[in-house]
Formats: C-alpha cells, sequence, structure tokens
C-alpha cells in the first residue's frame, strides 16, 4: 500500500549507493545474494529468541534487498536478476515467520495461516505479472522493475514492518500474524478482481 509513496523518499539514496556499488564492478545478483544470506541469518537468531540481533538482520536484508535493484539499473537489469529477487524474497518472508514458530510453539497456528496468507498474495502477484507480460502491460509506479509490480494492501513495506513489530513484540507474534495474515487475503482478493477486470475480455 505504501510501496509506491516510499519510493520517493527511499529512490534517491539507493540509486546514489547502487551507483557506487555498480562501478566498484559488483553484480547486483551478488547484493541480492549476500542480502538473502543476511536475512535467512535472522533464523536461528529469531529460534533460539534473540530477537534484538534477529531485527538488525531483517533490516539489513531489506536495504540490501533496496540496492540490488538499484545496482541493476545502473549496471544490467536482467530477467533473471528480477526472478532470483523476487524468489529470495518469498523464501526470506516465510522463513523468518517459520522461525517464530521454531522459537515458541504456542505460535505454530498463526506462523502456518500467515504463510497460508502468503501463498495467496505471493500466486495472486506473479500470475498477474505474468499475464500482464503476455499483454505489455506496464508500469514504473514501484520504479523500473523486471517484472509487473501489481499493489495491494500489504506490499513490502507493509511486510517488513510487520515483521519488525514481531521482532520488538514477540509476545504478540500470535496477534500480529493474524491481524497481517487478514490483511494479505484482502489483498489476495482485490488483486483477484483487478486481474478480472484487467483480464477478463483478454484472450
Amino acid at each position: 500500500m505504501f510501496d509506491a509513496a516510499l519510493r520517493r523518499v527511499i529512490d534517491p539514496p539507493l540509486n546514489y549507493a547502487g551507483t557506487k556499488v555498480a562501478s566498484m564492478g559488483v553484480s547486483a545478483n551478488q547484493v541480492t545474494i549476500i542480502g538473502f544470506a543476511v536475512g535467512i541469518a535472522a533464523v536461528p537468531f529469531i529460534a533460539f529468541e534473540s530477537y534484538g540481533i534477529a531485527l538488525v538482520l531483517v533490516l539489513v536484508n531489506r536495504v540490501f534487498d533496496g540496492l540490488d535493484g538499484a545496482v541493476a539499473r545502473h549496471s544490467l537489469l536482467t530477467d533473471f536478476g528480477g526472478y532470483l529477487d523476487i524468489v529470495c524474497d518469498f523464501i526470506f518472508y516465510s522463513a523468518i515467520v517459520f522461525a517464530f514458530a521454531l522459537a515458541r510453539p504456542e505460535n505454530t497456528l498463526a506462523a502456518a495461516f500467515l504463510i497460508l496468507s502468503f501463498m495467496g498474495t505471493a500466486s495472486t502477484f506473479l500470475t498477474y505479472a505474468i499475464m500482464a507480460e503476455k499483454h505489455k502491460i506496464s508500469t514504473e509506479l514501484r520504479g523500473r522493475k523486471s517484472l509487473y509490480y501489481l499493489g495491494g494492501l500489504t506490499e513490502g513495506t507493509e511486510t517488513i514492518l510487520a515483521m519488525c513489530l514481531m521482532c520488538l513484540l514477540p509476545g504478540y507474534f500470535v496477534i500480529i500474524a493474524c491481524i497481517f495474515g487478514v490483511m494479505c487475503w484482502v489483498t489476495t482478493v482485490t488483486r483477484i478482481y483487478a486481474a478480472w477486470i484487467t483480464f477478463r475480455n483478454l484472450t
């Protein structure tokens, strides 16, 4: 929901940093992989309830997630790079939620519900992008991307805010996960409606 507005704030510093990183010969894919490794490193810290360290790793992961696109825009924007970025994002999101299930057994059901909810947002996002590419529909509302980015109530900004809240308030994980899961389903339904409006008369 807030991704497009946030872009106007974060793009200038990210683009500056991306120029510097690209000039050093570091590829966008390398940035993606390093950021992913840092994010996944948060899993054992959450599992052992070292939430402060995990929060730092989650935030660093998100910085790298923004940086890889900036590097790509200043070097080489490829389809594989966009693919790798999305795959790493979805695995990272689910891994963080899974880690909270490892931390406390009472979190398990809420974690499972949220990961199920991620399936709704992920599938509606990706299938819309496939159909948009088929019909040559594009947008740069969320910056120049390798694939169509369909918005919704829960986008990247809202997801990372929810995960930060989980790390800051681990005792409220169940409540946060359930509320965010419901928000994900609202996003899923609205994306299905958007797809119906856009593609119903196209072949």
